[in-house]
């Protein structure tokens, strides 16, 4: 996720449990682009000691197989192309999930990278742009190409991250495939977990942001699959992850900036603090670090809440995702009938 999973982030899910690979923020492809030192950094300085997949986003056929060339001198463990992206800004320029418009040129894009690539290539996709139409042949561009797996989005592109996703089309591609398909959205648990790769096939889930509300998930994904009590955090718990994030952010210079960054990701730890969305609204209205970690205090450890289990899923009705207009992340109260 642009401007959130970073190699500091990394680091502090190191400490409750890795996923099997990380993907890095997308590295833009665009004439006279140069692969951003910040991201790299993910990758040559990454020390948690799991594998990291290099993600790609852009159209210009020169551009993917120069930065391609340039990505595979470093120890990627796959290229992967985002043609997920639902931020107007992006799709509108005919990148990431605007590439679903037209299946022509994402034939391009994929012969040009499996070209290009050496090693694993890679894809996350959506299931169409604002229909499924696309889906059956993108699938088709997929095996063509010789992709060496897959992840899928089980929703279009313009439906964001709104509704439950349509898994019924992961399911379809893996019957179509014989590559590993991975699930990704809406993965809240270890039990949504389960279940979507049971109800799909999928080989494996992507997560993003329920890892940042709950950066045990990866932990408890692999207990429940072995049969053990999951582990179960508590409200101090998700304190101290707070406190970890603001520590990992001290690049930024001015404090207001620096809280304002770490509400990024405490916009979707929120999602599991209280229903009615309290700590969020009070959180959004700091700007130093003291009033930020008295807002902490007071909804996660004063009044006997120290001891009070983190649950494992979202409350109901309170939705986390980005803001596609710039890269922050909103919170939406939804009705509830």
């Amino acid at each position: 996720m642009q401007d959130v999973t970073d190699l500091p982030f990394m680091r502090v899910i190191n400490q409750y449990g890795d996923p099997d690979y990380y993907f890095t923020e997308y590295f833009r492809v665009y004439p006279h682009s140069r692969l951003d030192k910040h991201i790299l950094s993910s990758i040559t300085e990454n020390d948690t000691g799991r594998p990291v997949v290099a993600q790609l986003l852009g159209n210009s056929l020169p551009d993917i197989r120069r930065i391609v060339e340039q990505l595979e001198q470093y120890p990627v463990a796959a290229v992967d192309l985002n043609c997920g992206c639902p931020a107007p800004k992006i799709y509108k320029n005919m990148a990431g999930g605007g590439l679903l418009t037209d299946l022509g040129k994402l034939d391009s894009i994929l012969g040009t990278l499996r070209d290009s690539v050496k090693g694993t290539f890679s894809v996350k996709i959506r299931i169409g742009f604002d229909s499924f139409e696309p889906f059956e042949g993108a699938m088709e561009l997929i095996h063509k190409h010789g992709v060496d797996f897959l992840t899928i989005h089980a929703r279009t592109v313009k439906e964001m991250y709104r509704g439950e996703p349509h898994y019924e089309y992961i399911r379809q591609a893996v019957e179509m495939l014989d590559i590993p398909v991975y699930a990704n959205g809406n993965i809240t648990s270890a039990a949504k977990a389960e279940h979507v790769m049971q109800q799909t096939g999928a080989a494996g889930v992507m997560i993003g942001r329920h890892a940042i509300r709950n950066p045990w998930i990866f932990t408890q994904i692999r207990e429940h699959s072995l049969g053990k009590q999951l582990t179960q955090p508590t409200l101090a718990d998700v304190r101290l992850y707070i406190r970890r994030l603001y520590e990992m952010s001290d690049h930024w210079d001015r404090e207001r900036s620096r809280i304002n960054h770490l509400k990024k990701y405490v916009n979707f730890i929120g999602q599991s603090v209280d229903p009615n969305t309290r700590f969020i609204k009070a959180m959004r209205r700091c700007h130093t670090e003291l009033d930020f970690f008295n807002v902490c205090d007071e909804h996660l450890i004063d009044n006997n809440r120290a001891d009070v289990p983190f649950p494992m899923e979202p409350y109901e009705g309170v939705v986390a995702r980005p803001n596609c207009e710039d890269g922050h992340v909103e919170i939406i109260q939804e009705c509830r009938l």
